[in-house]
């Protein structure tokens, strides 16, 4: 596993694995808010981190990053005061679709590179460890907090892949 994280370009804080200039939490961040954005409304911060799997302190000095960048717009909601809602800016929906497109085609790459014979062992091998994350979430086992534990055991939308 750490190997693969490695290989793929995890670890690179400058530029995704489909190769994008941006940190994976800035991309991943976009196509959140690009899903919950086909929905309608904005999303607040607490939502974008339980979909991301991450803190307070970093949602909120992601949505700056991402505010600073021009990606998206920041206000205070209305009927809670001490929430954040998020929108994307038009430049960063545009973005988001962009980095959407370039990690479908990447994983799209990656599994067409995997023998025919061997992609259902693939699909079923990553199912299989998807499960096992959720379980040792849903044990206490996996450090992630435990709000952002139930958003990651809701399944992902049907086709998505991941940057």
């Amino acid at each position: 596993m750490q190997q693969f994280v490695r290989s793929i370009g995890l670890l690179a804080g400058d530029r995704t694995p489909c190769g994008k200039p941006l940190a994976v939490s800035h991309a991943h961040a976009l196509m959140v808010l690009l899903e919950h954005r086909k929905g309608g409304g904005p999303m607040t911060q607490r939502a974008l981190g339980d979909h991301l799997g991450i803190d307070k302190s970093n949602v909120a000095r992601l949505a700056e990053r991402l505010e600073r960048a021009g990606h998206l717009k920041q206000e205070r909601d209305p009927g809670d005061g001490r929430a954040r809602l998020l929108t994307l800016t038009s430049a960063g929906a545009a973005l988001a679709v962009s980095v959407e497109s370039t990690s479908r085609a990447r994983f799209e790459e990656l599994f067409r590179l995997v023998p025919g014979p061997q992609r259902p062992g693939v699909l079923a091998g990553l199912k299989a460890l998807n499960r096992a994350v959720l379980a040792a979430d849903a044990q206490g086992r996996s450090g992630v907090p435990a709000r952002a534990q139930a958003r990651r055991r809701r399944p992902p939308g049907p086709g998505r892949v991941g940057t």
